[in-house]
């Protein structure tokens, strides 16, 4: 399937940023759509403070033009045949991708920004982004192995209806585009029993748990394993918090996909505990992938 709009990437000259592109540039060329490299910057609102570069040009924009060049120039390397076009938008880094969201397949972002402390997990800018868009949302970060797609699996964190069906989508479109194996995990948890009496309840009650769970599962991927037969699907139904059993599973996969809902009319951030894990310590790259109400 060839997606018809670009993807996003946010460029700051980090090296966030740049292996942000060397992920995006592969993702384009896999699924046949242009790359749009932006950069968002305030520079004119500083314009009288800093010196001009030649023909007075504000050395502010003189800086952003470079970053968005040699953004360029490395995508073109890598990916001849993918289609690449940049921009500079007066905004904040966040605000600027947030709008181009509005006609992107995707934004992607690296996992922290120019200038940002190296103890951050997560940037403030790809936070914000993956909280607040209306399209996909890919954070570019963890090992080599997974930024490189080696391990040929794709896992989604199978959420229910209300949360989970663009996800699952995108995750057998993206399956798909790169032939490889889907894992689909649905976490399930049952409330504890206190005494070692109400073990056969426990046991009982486990075993319900568990059958809903996999029957969630399977309505959930019913109409996507129909649309995309040749997906390789992997069911898995585990005990345990969704968050920590994503965060595990994501070191053996090149990409981790979940989805976050989005309230029409709610203001802040929208993301769900389960995305917001992923985001600071997944092992490889991570989607979230907003449902509407």
């Amino acid at each position: 399937m060839t997606w018809e709009l670009p993807l996003v990437v946010g460029v700051d000259g980090s090296d966030g940023s740049l292996t942000a592109v060397d992920w995006a540039v592969d993702e384009a060329a896999r699924h046949g759509c242009p790359l749009r490299l932006v950069h968002g910057s305030l520079w004119e609102r500083y314009e009288g403070r800093t010196p001009s570069v030649g023909a007075g040009r504000p050395a502010g924009r003189v800086t952003a033009d470079r970053i968005v060049a040699s953004a360029a120039e490395r995508a073109g390397r890598r990916h001849r045949d993918v289609k690449v076009s940049t921009d500079v938008l007066l905004a904040d880094a966040a605000d600027a991708l947030l709008h181009e969201g509005n006609n992107a397949t995707a934004l992607i972002t690296g996992s922290r920004g120019r200038g940002e402390l190296k103890g951050l997990l997560l940037g403030s800018v790809g936070l914000a982004v993956a909280a607040r868009a209306h399209c996909p949302v890919i954070v570019v970060r963890g090992d080599r192995a997974g930024l490189a797609g080696a391990h040929e699996r794709i896992l989604l964190g199978a959420g229910d209806a209300e949360t989970g069906g663009e996800a699952t989508r995108f995750a057998f479109r993206e399956a798909e585009a790169r032939g490889c194996v889907l894992d689909v995990v649905r976490a399930w948890r049952c409330p504890a029993f206190e005494t070692a009496d109400d073990a056969a309840l426990a046991e009982a009650a486990d075993r319900a748990e568990e059958e809903r769970a996999r029957g969630e599962l399977d309505e959930l991927l019913r109409e996507a394993v129909t649309d995309h037969p040749a997906v390789r699907v992997r069911r898995t139904t585990v005990e345990g918090p969704a968050r920590r059993v994503l965060v595990h599973r994501s070191a053996a996969a090149d990409l981790v996909i979940v989805g976050a809902r989005r309230r029409h009319g709610h203001v802040g951030l929208q993301l769900g505990r389960v995305a917001h894990t992923l985001l600071h310590h997944a092992e490889c790259p991570v989607a979230v992938v907003p449902q509407r109400d």
